[in-house]
């Protein structure tokens, strides 16, 4: 994506290669590949490889907007449609597919808005009312807008917006939530890290600090499900179950998508077993 030069390509497929055989398989998925990601900045001499692909789904998501705007306006209920659209909008993930066309985000967003969804929509809705400080972590460059939809149906004064502190593969930064209009929306913050997914001993402390803050957290995405899913805390995820291993540990189909709530209550934290999933 960023050279021709088959030299560095060679040179970072074997420093790859290599990282990967002395790296400790037990970690997170999205701790690995923050790892790897950084070599690859490093040897590519390119601070964000996927700003040119991160540029565009922002405009095609941008354009697709007003359009997707009217039609949860129009439909029986907002909130689930808002809900189905903001999935659909987590197909934009490189880091599963390194090339995503502008075909297959029309059809990860006829297929969401006609799939199951298992939810408790009516517990989304009473959180959402009951909440006093919202934190939405966002995912990707271009999902962001969909995500705007979602967040759209919320009291935008209780919600913050969580972006990554620095580029990693197409994650959605300060400067992707500034092209998009999120931060003349809600207020928006960096969590200080560069990793895909929401790392918290690698967060900064201001984040860290927003995050214990807040009464209820909306995570986006499969890396944020991977690297949040033990947390005690009253967490929302909403994704596309887009692997194996994810689609098991959600007893779920592959493709399927998925709003689901951590079973974590205080009561529960006391007996330590604070964060069983459902």
């Amino acid at each position: 994506m960023v050279t021709d030069d088959e030299a560095i390509h060679e040179q970072l497929l074997r420093k790859v290669l290599r990282a990967l055989g002395e790296m400790d398989l037990r970690q997170s998925p999205p701790a690995m590949a923050q790892h790897l990601h950084r070599l690859i900045r490093k040897l590519t001499g390119q601070a964000d490889p996927y700003s040119a692909a991160k540029d565009r789904f922002n405009r095609l998501a941008l354009d697709m907007y007003p359009r997707l705007k009217a039609q949860i306006k129009g439909s029986g209920d907002p909130l689930e449609t808002a809900i189905r659209l903001a999935i659909a909008g987590n197909v934009i993930d490189m880091g599963v597919n390194n090339h995503v066309t502008d075909e297959q985000v029309h059809e990860a967003i006829d297929h969401a808005l006609e799939a199951s969804l298992e939810a408790d929509l009516m517990g989304v809705a009473e959180m959402v009312s009951i909440a006093k400080d919202i934190l939405y972590l966002a995912d990707n460059a271009g999902e962001i807008v969909f995500d705007r939809l979602l967040i759209e149906q919320m009291p935008l004064e209780k919600v913050t917006l969580a972006v990554k502190g620095s580029a990693i593969i197409n994650d959605a930064t300060m400067k992707d939530a500034e092209a998009t209009g999120l931060t003349e929306l809600v207020r928006v913050i960096d969590n200080g890290s560069d990793a895909p997914g929401t790392i918290l001993d690698d967060c900064s402390q201001a984040f860290r600090r927003r995050f214990e803050e807040a009464d209820l957290v909306i995570a986006k995405g499969q890396g944020n499900y991977e690297t949040l899913s033990d947390v005690g805390k009253d967490i929302f995820f909403i994704l596309k179950a887009k692997c194996p291993v994810i689609a098991r540990d959600l007893g779920c189909e592959v493709g399927s998508l998925v709003l689901r709530r951590s079973s974590y209550t205080e009561a529960g934290a006391e007996k330590g077993d604070n964060y069983a999933k459902i």
